[in-house]
């Protein structure tokens, strides 16, 4: 069973996904500081300084109001955060984006590279068209 699993992850795909994984987790710290640092600044311009993220409501309660997101959930609210959802959606959908255009780049520059092989590969030598083969045959038959 050992030898099975060293096999297993010795696998060229096992390892390509490991190496997505930790370059995903990498990529996602990336895009979150693009999108907290450059992105809802511009958009909190536009919206007088809201901050998304601490839009909620409580549900039920006592009618306690509270400062920010954190404090209702340390306090122990319920609460139905949709502007962290937004913003979690939002995060998303650049990701998706990102991505998207990535693999949009890599597929145009295989596409590229299979064209140059295609064209640096001789053509094959035209040998005689069916019409020749078939009048060759025909003249071989009347002799």
């Amino acid at each position: 069973m050992l030898q099975e699993f060293k096999t297993f992850i010795a696998k060229g795909n096992v390892m390509d996904m490991a190496v997505g994984i930790i370059i995903g987790a990498a990529f996602t710290a990336i895009v979150k500081s693009l999108v907290d640092d450059l992105i809802n600044p511009i958009i909190g311009l536009f919206t007088g300084g809201v901050d998304f993220t601490n839009n909620f409501v409580v549900l039920g309660g006592d009618g306690t109001a509270y400062a920010s997101l954190a404090a209702a959930r340390e306090a122990g609210a319920s609460v139905f955060a949709y502007g962290a959802f937004f913003m979690a959606v939002f995060n998303f959908l650049i990701i998706a984006w990102v991505v998207f255009m990535l693999v949009k780049a890599v597929n145009r520059a295989k596409e590229a590279a299979a064209k140059e092989e295609a064209a640096a590969e001789p053509a094959a030598p035209a040998g005689p068209s069916e019409l020749d083969v078939l009048l060759e045959i025909r003249d071989s038959l009347k002799r």
